[in-house]
């Protein structure tokens, strides 16, 4: 079934269960969650599988094991292709593309390919171009330094980076319900992928991580 916009009751179902996370208001609302949440994002991932690849969407429970937190489920659905990322909440909708955790490995990678000449300049004017365009650049900072780095490095706000994604947010409208939404999810992940390229090249995916934590990568 193509792509035609989130159902109608897709932020009052989300504000209802920020108001009341319990199994009981799942239970109640599951099929609303089921037609105009889930089958519209399934829609949505098979009518840009074509581009970006498969995608997954994400299980709606909360792992809670190790979690102060014990609300049962997510206020969010969130999805992923090939790396490439998108949610609806009450919030609205939110595409991302970039590394949203890193392993102690990666971030190691990471940080000397920011100090690179050559490389560390590259990502701060694609950073930069993003910013420009509207797209907000995200991820895990350490408050101070990282240790060993000169307070008067070029690029130390890059280099506090534990994590990096770019992601762009679209609140509530009528177009969370249309078939254009589809587009504008595209548009904005094509014009991340430079930073996930570069992510890739310099920086990588472990395979102990990949295997045992999908979702490293946004």
């Amino acid at each position: 079934m193509a792509f035609t916009g989130f159902g109608e009751a897709v932020v009052d179902f989300y504000e209802g269960l920020e108001a009341d996370n319990s199994k009981a208001y799942w239970t109640d609302n599951k099929p609303v969650y089921d037609d105009h949440v889930r089958a519209p994002m399934v829609a949505l991932l098979a009518d840009l599988e074509p581009e970006f690849g498969a995608g997954k969407v994400f299980r709606p429970y909360r792992d809670v094991r190790f979690s102060a937190d014990k609300t049962p489920y997510k206020v969010q659905c969130g999805a992923t292709a090939g790396g490439r990322y998108v949610q609806v909440s009450a919030d609205g909708v939110m595409a991302a593309v970039g590394y949203y955790r890193m392993s102690s490995a990666q971030v190691a990678r990471y940080r000397a390919a920011v100090d690179d000449a050559r490389h560390g300049p590259a990502l701060a004017a694609l950073v930069d171009d993003l910013r420009a365009e509207g797209y907000a650049i995200s991820g895990e900072q350490l408050k101070t330094r990282p240790r060993g780095v000169d307070p008067e490095h070029p690029r130390l706000e890059l280099m506090r980076h534990k994590s990096l994604y770019g992601r762009c947010a679209w609140p509530p409208s009528d177009e969370l319900h249309g078939p254009e939404l589809r587009e504008r999810v595209a548009a904005t992940w094509r014009r991340l992928d430079p930073l996930s390229r570069w992510l890739d090249e310099h920086v990588g995916v472990d395979l102990d991580d990949a295997a045992d934590r999908p979702g490293r990568r946004r």
